[in-house]
């Protein structure tokens, strides 16, 4: 199998311009050792090891069933559309592949059925999306909703036309033998290698959604790509939350069934409308605190504990009407359980007297989300995995923290797990350059994105642009696009103002422009070549100690001794800055600058554990090395 990836194997042969790496060939071997063990691995491969090409070639020649679980849709699509026929060809496999996305990715013939039948009740608008998401029902094959060239994928009509975990009817729906959710699942259940992402993977195993639990116990192999990801949403799964969503498409279904299936039971309107007012009274007086906060602390107001008795009342009411429509209609006996199921879940969240636990909301204009995350969850993984047995494979190019992987491990309960960190074949030596400017403002200093774009534009003009500013607020970023937009005649691109795919797009048709970014671009993105050769960080990426779950985890981490910044706070920050700077070499043949604007990297203790996580690139303080370096010689 190593001779897949020498300078004349198999891959070589068969791949044009493919790359032999060392690296790639000891993962590669590492990887098949411990699917034929059956043993657990956690591996760090620096960016350029390929990562995705080590994993899939030992995946496809085990002759086992494997799960590969991606960090979005995206890779995911990109692993099945892409990467997986080219390793497919090369080996000759003859195994079958099936990818699996999660419900809402899947057209409902249900939901399609009934809202055309009630059709009246959408605007001019809707109608039109709606006929044309009818017209493509009758051609598409699959029901994947990215496959829709009428309707775009963010489009408004997709939630009403896609089944939930709450509301899918299952064996009991009319459209069960034609779901589209069912015939992937059928697909994959009968596939050798199935392709998911850790959304769906923790939702349909964790919460053990139907159907896809008995996918899982028949894989032998389980491969997690991105899995610097996983804590943080196996948190998320292990805990339960209620949104405003939840309850408003409750009351709406109910509506729909009273004018489509059940006429005569004016009750069922009159529980709907009661139910629709109740969210949203409460809905606004949760929007006027904080977006985020501390669920005990909301409880405490007496105006939020008054709504939220009215919400109580409101399900008690649905409960009792429901019941007296119970097998009248498949869909109103999926609502008695679902009402059921939400005044259970409202109970557990509003008794924040319980420990361990991390309560938080979050609202927006729009929605709020009521939740409780488990501080820890080694037990319930480590269960999961020993309920599963078979290899474990997890990977990422952001899994240490100063050269260890403890805390990666650690906070998945991965103690017998063989870990293993392989350098990136890249020479940062000669490929980047790394600079923290002298005179920049302190992260809070007042007027920091004037006396930032000041000190950066010179850098960014004399690059022409070809430009990453990665902020750690929106705040920042709503700054910075304004002030160089006033200063410099380049194109400058702001997240938010399109979506991400097409913002790429723009980025890299310029071939000049400044791209200004928070969060969602600070990893998953690939440019290669002269389009990108600066990336800039406007501070250290630390979790604000007011964020509920990260204040939660500290108070967790002193009560039992520990040192809150060094165990919690440190390592989220170091593996965020890793994700940060790894966007700006992609290729052997890249060549770019790193300027993080923190003066906390080169004057605080802990400014060593960031330096000693980060790729060995030269380093300077001065804006005209970087300059000088950028520009062609």
């Amino acid at each position: 199998m190593i001779n897949d990836f020498a300078e004349n194997g198999l891959l070589a042969t068969a791949i044009d311009g493919f790359v032999a790496r060392e690296p790639q060939r000891n993962m590669a071997s590492k990887i098949t050792d411990f699917i034929q063990k059956q043993k657990s691995l956690v591996i760090e491969a620096g960016t350029g090891t390929g990562k995705t090409f080590a994993y899939l070639v030992p995946a496809l020649r085990s002759g086992k069933k494997v799960i590969i679980s991606t960090g979005s849709k995206n890779l995911q699509d990109q692993l099945y559309n892409k990467d997986l026929p080219i390793i497919k060809k090369a080996l000759n496999y003859t195994g079958k592949i099936a990818l699996l996305k999660g419900r809402s990715n899947y057209l409902c013939l249900d939901k399609l059925s009934q809202h055309y039948a009630a059709a009246g009740d959408l605007d001019k608008s809707m109608r039109v999306d709606l006929s044309r998401v009818k017209q493509w029902s009758i051609k598409t094959k699959d029901g994947d909703i990215s496959k829709c060239t009428t309707v775009t994928e963010d489009n408004l009509i997709w939630p009403i036309l896609t089944s939930t975990n709450d509301n899918c009817l299952g064996s009991e729906c009319s459209h069960y033998e034609s779901c589209y959710v069912v015939k992937a699942r059928r697909k994959a259940l009968n596939a050798d290698i199935v392709v998911v992402n850790h959304h769906l993977f923790l939702a349909d195993v964790v919460v053990k959604d139907t159907g896809f639990g008995e996918l899982i116990p028949q894989a032998d192999v389980m491969i997690f790509d991105e899995a610097h990801q996983l804590p943080d949403l196996a948190c998320h799964y292990f805990g339960e939350q209620l949104s405003s969503r939840q309850l408003f498409d409750l009351a709406k279904e109910i509506t729909l069934c009273y004018r489509t299936e059940v006429k005569d039971m004016s009750q069922l309107q009159q529980c709907a409308d009661k139910l629709q007012k109740a969210v949203q009274d409460l809905r606004i007086h949760i929007h006027d605190q904080n977006s985020k906060g501390n669920l005990r602390s909301l409880l405490n107001q007496p105006k939020i504990v008054e709504e939220l008795s009215y919400l109580f009342d409101a399900l008690s009411f649905c409960q009792e009407v429901l019941k007296l429509a119970e097998g009248r209609s498949s869909a109103l006996d999926n609502c008695l359980e679902r009402a059921v199921q939400y005044d259970r879940l409202l109970k557990r969240l509003t008794e924040t007297q319980v420990t361990g636990f991390s309560y938080w909301y979050e609202s927006s204009y729009h929605n709020f989300t009521l939740a409780l995350t488990p501080l820890s969850v080694v037990d319930k993984f480590t269960q999961l995995m020993a309920e599963r047995q078979g290899s474990w494979i997890f990977t990422s190019a952001t899994l240490s923290v100063d050269n260890q992987l403890d805390y990666f491990t650690g906070r998945l309960g991965l103690l017998d797990a063989e870990s293993l960190i392989l350098e990136s074949p890249f020479d940062y030596q000669h490929q980047t350059i790394l600079c923290v400017p002298r005179y920049i403002p302190s992260p809070n200093e007042k007027g920091n994105a004037e006396k930032l774009s000041d000190i950066l534009l010179p850098v960014i003009e004399a690059n022409k642009g070809r430009c990453f500013f990665l902020c750690t607020s929106h705040a920042m970023m709503n700054a910075l696009a304004t002030l160089f937009r006033e200063k410099t005649q380049l194109p400058v691109l702001m997240q938010g103002e399109t979506s991400k795919v097409k913002l790429l797009e723009q980025f890299v048709t310029a071939g000049n422009a400044l791209l200004i970014a928070t969060s969602s671009f600070w990893e998953g993105i690939d440019v290669r070549g002269d389009t990108l050769s600066c990336v800039i960080i406007d501070k250290l990426p630390f979790t604000s100690p007011d964020d509920p779950l990260i204040k939660a985890r500290m108070e967790d981490c002193q009560l039992q001794g520990g040192d809150p910044f060094n165990e919690v706070q440190l390592p989220e920050a170091v593996i965020t800055l890793k994700q940060g700077v790894g966007r700006l070499i992609r290729h052997h043949k890249d060549r770019g600058a790193i300027i993080i604007c923190d003066n906390r990297l080169v004057m605080r203790p802990y400014g060593a554990t960031f330096i000693n996580s980060l790729p060995p690139s030269p380093r300077t303080r001065s804006v005209k090395k970087v300059i000088d370096f950028l520009l062609p010689s």
